[in-house]
């Protein structure tokens, strides 16, 4: 994914002056800098949550238009916020098909309840989450919930996984196992752009880091 000249104005507040950067497959990129930096903005910008005023986007080497989160989603980038979006009532299974659900082959949208599961416990498995599917999220810790997002974005193919202050808030212990979730996703050539204002929380598992001051 590369950026050029990527600007967004606020009214008179010019939030994004001129913006380039450019992530690797297979690259952890840490973007920090104080708040009111812009991070948010470039966020919301490239999740789709935004429309840029000005510049370009590049995806897989080809200028695209990104208009809202399901193409975002649609093109492989997938954003894991602050907040993990996750439902505390829901299930992991039920979080992690949330909005995207798998139906059985045929002319009912008959969930496929049995392939879902497998699935879920696939990519449960191979993040380390020592939990149950059928668990609700709200019995989760932290560090846990954050791994669902991840599972979210792994299932679903992402090519970029954003994650926005993925280590707020957390234990010693839950930010270690953020930091494996993120060298999982490298391993397996996803890019990753970790925003961040305590960097060296995640200073061990970045490659390179672009400081973002005043837009």
């Amino acid at each position: 994914m590369r950026t050029e000249s990527l600007h967004k104005w606020y009214g008179k507040i010019h939030a994004l002056r001129g913006v380039n950067i450019e992530v690797y497959s297979g690259e952890v990129l840490a973007l920090v800098g104080d708040n009111g930096a812009g991070k948010s903005t470039f966020v919301k910008i490239i999740s789709g949550v935004e429309r840029k005023t000005s510049g370009k986007i590049f995806w897989k080497g080809k200028e695209t238009e990104i208009t809202s989160i399901e193409q975002a989603r649609n093109l492989g980038i997938e954003t894991v916020y602050q907040e993990q979006a996750l439902a505390p009532q829901l299930t992991v299974l039920q979080n992690i098909f949330l909005g995207r659900p798998w139906t059985k082959f045929g002319p009912l949208k008959v969930l496929d309840n049995k392939k879902m599961a497998q699935a879920a416990r696939r990519v449960i498995d191979e993040l380390g989450l020592n939990i149950q599917v059928d668990q609700e999220v709200r019995f989760c810790s932290g560090g846990e919930q954050q791994g669902v997002a991840v599972a979210r974005a792994l299932l679903f193919k992402a090519g970029l996984v954003i994650l926005d202050e993925p280590t707020r808030a957390l234990s010693a212990t839950g930010v270690e196992r953020i930091l494996e979730f993120i060298r999982g996703l490298k391993r397996q050539g996803i890019a990753v752009i970790i925003v961040s204002h305590v960097f060296p929380q995640i200073f061990p598992v970045t490659d390179r880091f672009i400081i973002l001051s005043r837009g």
